[in-house]
């Protein structure tokens, strides 16, 4: 039997569509005007539940970074961990698999194991 899952989103991936979809398309961006880009959050919106970053996830961050010894722009996906985590949400969808390899307590799947299961169900192998 399949699950559902809520699918959420959190405020820092909403902030990164708004900047690629708005960037001018010389820029590597998809050049939409600020009116298209508000439809498109607008329709998001409807199919995500935007998860909102608080006290409790700056402190899971904060410990995220020092345990895991995070530099650089790895503080980012270690940011979205810990929204996961003050949420208690423990599984992620991304292209990025290696980028949270570090992190225990979440499955990390990529899009394309879902596509070819055709649920988000584990692998039982």
């Amino acid at each position: 039997m399949k699950r559902r899952e809520a699918l959420v989103v959190a405020f820092q991936n909403v902030a990164e569509f708004w900047n690629v979809v708005t960037r001018p398309t010389d820029k590597n961006g998809l050049g939409f005007t600020t009116e298209e880009a508000f439809f498109e959050l607008t329709k998001m919106e409807r199919f995500f539940r935007i998860l909102c970053e608080s006290a409790t996830s700056y402190e899971a961050w904060k410990t995220l970074l020092k345990a895991n010894r995070v530099v650089g722009v790895q503080a980012h996906d270690t940011r979205l961990v810990a929204v996961m985590k003050s949420y208690g949400v423990f599984r992620i969808v991304t292209f990025n698999v290696n980028d949270f390899a570090r992190f225990t307590n979440i499955e990390v799947l990529h899009p394309d194991r879902i596509a070819a299961a055709g649920s988000l169900e584990p692998d039982t192998a």
